[in-house]
């Protein structure tokens, strides 16, 4: 099989001035790759080819090797290939961060189909929307999670239950099995379709399974749902061919040999963040993939100090939290560099989890339509605070005027970022007018306003969208908006996102009532917990009587709100 190492290319000037950052490029870091030309799960079959022996991941102290996780994939591919799945058909992960999404997915991309991320946040109406937008056939989740599956009206032919019991000792599996069989208990109700067990299917199939390629590098192979999940969800459609450029481009950009990493991976994987950061790039680099399935400050402390990982990705509000417990529980020095993303990276936090860890902390930036990484900073210590870096290799960029999207602005002038990449996806899954309008000759614009600066790095400056990121997590508030309309007494409501030190934004709602009506606030956050993802939930809520301000064309004035002093921050 073809070398993943990445090749070393000069700077070709054709490329234009689009590419006038080159020159600050680290001299480390080669500006064009050469990628392999294999489906997504080739990184498995690569690294496992090379390195068969070495632990692939670890989680709650269990080792699996390259060679096991090849063989658990390819089971998984054959079993499911006997389920009647076919190319081109979808299968959906519904898992945190396990061992099993590393099966599953490869499993799914070695039988041919598009693998569909959900999310453990949502609730079942939204698992149901994502079901119905992709005609997803199958579905593989863990135990704990079966209702979000059958509690909706749309519902897979076929649920593939895994479990953590196996992994626990003593009480925690006790409560573990308790719980597990109390949530499936409650789902049998609605469920409609087979249902079988992870592990007892996977050890009937075949570990030799032939891999069915794809017919085309270019073709679907990871789906997500962006934007919103109810109603017709807009979901990005990601190829073989970005996955596996992304992951090079990360690896390049990290300027690691193969088989000398560990990856600490607690960003979930059914994030693209996650998916190519941790899941894909740490496959590449045939690291050791520390998997926890949640985040935890104290865990995540001990893994860190038990596993020594080299490399960490994460979002701000997990270096706040590590940083409040790093001051009393010093930790020891073995993290290589830290790359910070899905939200803006105060300097204070990085400087502070720097001096904990030692590690060289970068912030990044990127986007589900772009696999999502496009820019990261320099790991050569000329990293500047409060820029995104510079983009990574065979990424163009460009920054253009904010209302056509036709002039390109010069260094220091503020605009829309749009860019071009072998990552840049295919577009959103049966949704040709919203690709057309987001991917135009060949660019992805953005939607975010940002600026060049004079040293080729990179600063967003604001969003044209009103999109709210809390915790590395997208919401919009059009997602939000019409579920909490919907609750008896409001006439209206507006959300928008407040700063936050821990999480960058919470999500905020302003609810005008209806004239003569009140509303109790504990019903208004129990109907939030049952109608929207955690993530979605708004943290402040603020009753006011009055009309929300609106300009003449009927549309709120979101900036107004803004403006307004939030008494929970005071």
């Amino acid at each position: 099989m073809r070398s993943l190492e990445p090749r070393q290319d000069s700077v070709d000037p054709a490329l234009g001035h689009e590419r006038r950052w080159l020159a600050h490029y680290p001299a480390c870091v080669p500006h064009t790759l050469k990628y392999p030309a294999i489906p997504a799960f080739g990184l498995l079959e690569h690294s496992a080819a090379e390195f068969p022996d070495r632990a692939a991941c670890v989680h709650l102290d269990h080792r699996t090797t390259y060679r096991q996780l090849r063989e658990s994939a390819r089971r998984t591919a054959h079993r499911l290939v006997q389920f009647g799945v076919k190319p081109g058909d979808r299968v959906g992960i519904l898992l945190p961060n396990v061992p099993e999404f590393l099966s599953a997915i490869n499993g799914i991309w070695m039988a041919g189909a598009s693998a569909v991320a959900m999310s453990p946040l949502c609730v079942a109406e939204e698992i149901s929307s994502l079901v119905a937008a992709t005609n997803c056939r199958v579905v593989i989740t863990l135990d704990m999670l079966a209702p979000l599956v059958w509690g909706g009206d749309q519902q897979p032919e076929i649920t593939i239950l895994t479990s953590l019991k196996g992994r626990l000792s003593g009480w925690k599996q006790f409560a573990y099995r308790a719980e597990a069989f109390r949530r499936r208990l409650l789902g049998l109700r609605g469920r409609k379709g087979r249902v079988y067990w992870f592990d007892r299917e996977i050890a009937q199939a075949n570990p030799d399974f032939d891999p069915v390629r794809p017919e085309s590098l270019d073709a679907p192979a990871f789906l997500l749902a962006t934007g919103g999940t109810t109603g017709r969800p807009k979901v990005v459609t990601l190829s073989h061919r970005n996955l596996v450029a992304n992951a090079t481009q990360i690896h390049a950009w990290a300027g690691t040999q193969m088989g000398h990493d560990s990856v600490l991976a607690v960003v979930p994987f059914f994030h693209s963040y996650g998916l190519s950061s941790c899941a894909l790039a740490g496959v590449s680099m045939a690291a050791t993939i520390i998997i926890h399935h949640r985040f935890v400050p104290d865990v995540v402390a001990r893994l860190i100090e038990h596993h020594q990982p080299t490399v960490m990705p994460a979002v701000p509000a997990m270096l706040v939290a590590l940083n409040d417990l790093f001051k009393t529980r010093p930790v020891r020095r073995g993290l290589r560099y830290c790359i910070s993303g899905g939200a803006p990276l105060d300097q204070q936090v990085a400087t502070q989890f720097a001096d904990h860890t030692g590690a060289i902390v970068v912030e990044g930036f990127g986007l589900s339509e772009a696999s999502p990484v496009t820019h990261i900073g320099p790991l050569d210590g000329t990293a500047r605070a409060g820029t995104i870096g510079l983009p990574v290799p065979d990424t163009d960029v460009r920054i253009v005027d904010p209302h056509a999207g036709l002039e390109e602005l010069p260094p220091g002038q503020v605009g829309e970022l749009i860019i071009r990449g072998p990552q840049v996806m295919l577009g959103y899954w049966n949704d040709p007018e919203s690709t057309a309008r987001t991917i135009r000759d060949g660019w992805l614009y953005t939607g975010d306003l940002a600026v060049e600066e004079e040293d080729g790095c990179f600063r967003i400056v604001d969003r044209k969208k009103d999109l709210i990121i809390t915790s590395g997590f997208n919401v919009y508030p059009s997602e939000v908006e019409p579920v909490l309309r919907c609750f008896p007494g409001v006439a209206d409501v507006v959300v928008i996102g407040v700063p936050n030190r821990e999480r960058g934004e919470l999500v905020k709602a302003v609810v005008a009532l209806k004239p003569g009506q009140e509303i109790e606030l504990r019903e208004l956050w129990l109907y939030c917990d049952k109608h929207l993802a955690k993530h979605k939930r708004p943290r402040v809520i603020e009753i006011t009587g009055n009309e929300l301000p609106r300009n003449f064309l009927g549309k709120v004035f979101r900036r107004k709100l803004r403006e307004v002093p939030d008494p929970s921050q005071s």
